[in-house]
């Protein structure tokens, strides 16, 4: 009488040959979210480490990772642009003191987002350490022996042939050899195993994840960036004091900077003429004089928008471009008391541009009183009568500059900061004109401005070009490139390539005739194994045809087909 129960299930011996014929196909690691941990902290300790070793953990931090940055893009970043942050918390009373406790501001340098950074990077090496160390393991094995029945794998064929076993088998293992399996004789079958940059593609990929957040946080951690304003004809150097504004990451040093330095030689602009598009830019370019090193040969090269400059870890990006005029102020006497390219910012596409030109030293009005001078700059490149507000081409066809005079403290003295392009009128008054209102005039090159009540004059003597450029040097973006490319393909051969294995069993049947089968498995569901079965099969087959019905001592069931069925055979038990 049979005494097994329901309660006590019991594994064939058949289908413990198949578990270990699709073992080690994979080097994912076994999933044990559902389990429960043992008892202790060491229990609770080895659970919490396979959770966060999963590939399901991995995921989801990978996925927590993408939705913590979509802040950091769509909120200003005081590490980007303070003065953004700053009316952003002057117009948010209730928003701005919240982002700051909740680190929006400062998204990738936050704790919550530096841990969720840190989470991935041990999930992604605790994860790969061991599927290396298997996938070691298996290349240096064997792939293993056939199940006892194959008839349960999900393709599968069979025939009959006169020829001896060992010749089919010698055959069977030439023919997967050269169709480069790795393949050896075990028992009474032969075992191939083939599609093993499956599982490089997919190690590759984690690892290259992993060299492309080191290289990430490498390059926040060293880098340094920075911007600087030049007009045609000056120069900058690469040290922290000459530049307009300057940041960089925690471990930055002042060493660290590529000693190089370049001038400012020409800055040409082309635009579109005519057209649904006229007044866009065709081409920036920038004329550039640059020299490596203290004593360094000066070179002549030149840098467009996208095009930068590249001096060792630097690189020099042309960013921006607009107008400076040249402004000569001159006292009531006639002495020159400034007389320089100021800059102005643009305010739309076509360049209408504003600023400020300060006069703060050598200036005393007509009664000897010293005093500082202030001009609120409105610069227009392409002047149309009737259009005094805004210009109409982006450039140099009609120069016009607008000038309104003020006199008495800038305010530059106080200590307290100030912007170049914007002037400070508390302590300032106007110049007025014979109507006992503001003075305002238009200037065009070689035009003087006469300053009321022998106050001196302003002359508007021609424009020069600026253009903005921005310094950056950030360390492992080569790594970040060849990480990103590597993933790439990692990801594509761990998609494409399917790992599977072959088996190739003959045996010497009852009546003599060798019975030959043969059997396939691959890493998942896929139409490519039962395809190159019944390839191989067909191959095979050529080289140990079937016998003959009358050769053979019984004859052929349906069960035993002369002839191999080169279509998959469903496995038993299986869904038709």
């Amino acid at each position: 009488m049979n005494k097994t129960t329901a309660d006590e299930p019991t594994t064939a011996p058949d289908d413990q040959g198949l578990d270990a014929a699709g073992s080690q196909l994979s080097t994912a690691p076994t999933d044990t979210l559902a389990s429960g941990p043992g008892l202790g902290v060491i229990g609770w300790a080895r659970w919490f480490w396979r959770q966060l070793t999963s590939m399901r953990v991995a995921l989801l931090l990978l996925l927590l990772l993408a939705l913590g940055a979509i802040p950091g893009s769509l909120i200003p970043q005081t590490g980007s642009d303070e003065t953004k942050v700053a009316d952003f918390r002057a117009a948010h009373g209730t928003l701005g003191p919240l982002y700051d406790r909740l680190g929006l501001f400062h998204v990738y340098s936050s704790v919550w987002f530096s841990a969720i950074y840190i989470l991935l990077f041990v999930s992604l090496v605790g994860c790969i350490v061991p599927r290396t160390w298997q996938f070691v393991g298996q290349l240096r094995g064997r792939p293993p022996g056939a199940p006892k029945r194959l008839t349960r794998l999900p393709a599968y064929t069979t025939w009959q042939t006169r020829a001896a076993p060992e010749e089919v088998r010698e055959a069977a293992l030439a023919l997967l050899r050269k169709r480069r399996f790795r393949a050896h004789l075990a028992g009474d079958a032969v075992a191939a195993e083939k599609g093993y940059l499956r599982e490089v593609g997919n190690l590759a990929f984690h690892i290259a994840l992993i060299v492309m957040l080191t290289s990430f946080a490498w390059g926040q951690l060293f880098k340094s960036e920075g911007n600087k304003l030049l007009v045609e004809g000056n120069g900058f150097s690469n040290t922290l004091i000459s530049y307009d504004d300057f940041k960089s990451g925690n471990l930055f040093s002042v060493d660290d900077l590529t000693p190089f330095s370049f001038s400012l030689d020409e800055f040409t602009g082309t635009y579109e003429a005519s057209g649904p598009n006229k007044g866009t830019p065709r081409t920036y370019e920038a004329a550039l004089t640059y020299s490596v090193g203290a004593y360094g040969k000066d070179r002549k090269t030149t840098v467009q928008v996208n095009h930068p400059l590249e001096i060792g870890d630097s690189k020099v990006y042309l960013t921006a471009h607009g107008y400076a005029p040249v402004v000569t102020v001159r006292d009531g006497r006639g002495k020159v008391v400034f007389s320089d390219a100021v800059p102005l910012l643009p305010l739309d596409s076509n360049v209408t541009s504003s600023g400020v030109v300060k006069v703060l030293d050598g200036y005393k009005n007509a009664k000897g009183v010293t005093e500082q001078l202030g001009f609120q700059a409105f610069f227009l490149p392409s002047y149309v009568k009737g259009m005094e507000t805004a210009s109409t081409f982006p450039a140099l066809l009609n120069p016009v500059l607008n000038l309104a005079p003020y006199h008495g403290d800038l305010g530059v003295d106080s200590g307290i900061p100030q912007s170049v392009y914007q002037l400070d009128k508390t302590h300032m008054k106007a110049f007025k004109d014979a109507k006992k209102l503001q003075l305002r005039e238009n200037l065009k090159p070689g035009e003087t401005m006469t300053l009321p009540n022998g106050a001196g004059t302003v002359t508007y003597e021609g424009t020069r070009e600026w253009a903005n450029f921005q310094v950056t040097q950030q360390p492992g973006s080569g790594w970040a490139l060849g990480g990103a490319i590597a993933a790439i393909f990692g990801l594509a051969a761990s998609l494409f390539i399917q790992r599977r294995r072959v088996w190739v069993r003959a045996v010497r049947g009852a009546d003599g005739v060798t019975v030959v089968e043969m059997a396939g498995l691959g890493r998942s569901e896929s139409a490519k194994v039962p395809e190159e079965l019944g390839e191989l099969a067909g191959i095979l087959y050529d080289r140990a045809p079937g016998a003959p019905e009358d050769d053979a001592d019984t004859p052929a069931t349906p069960d035993t087909p002369d002839t191999p069925d080169l279509r998959a055979v469903p496995a038993e038990g299986s869904e038709k």
